[in-house]
């Protein structure tokens, strides 16, 4: 996941598709994961929330509802409940990721893509 330029995506989500555009003007052709339909697996986002630069928390969409439901806002919260959270309910994946051989970043802003890629 982090040697290949990847994108966790929701296509309903602007910041998304913003950051989607912003790497295809400039050449680049991420691998597009459109994670509410390709739900990741708890490997899968133990391997992405491992990815330097990122972290269970950072993966995490704090502003989804669900995430204060579920008790996942609270300091004391594993990492481990948080990612088998994500695993059960994709919704609470924060958007866009993005992962490189750089690392991984939480693209709000958009322009944040490019502390872990070249344009």
């Amino acid at each position: 996941m982090t040697h290949t330029l990847t994108l966790w995506h929701n296509p309903a989500c602007s910041a998304s598709r913003a950051v989607l555009t912003l790497l295809q003007t400039h050449g680049l052709d991420p691998v597009v994961i459109d994670y509410l339909h390709e739900r990741p697996t708890l490997a899968q986002l133990q391997v992405l929330a491992a990815t330097p630069g990122l972290g269970a928390r950072e993966i995490l969409r704090v502003k989804e509802p669900l995430v204060a439901e579920l008790g996942l806002d609270h300091p004391d919260t594993s990492d481990a409940s948080i990612l088998a959270a994500i695993a059960a309910h994709p919704v609470l994946l924060n958007r866009p990721l993005l992962t490189s051989a750089q690392g991984g970043r939480a693209c709000r802003p958009p322009e944040r893509a490019w502390e872990i890629v070249s344009p």
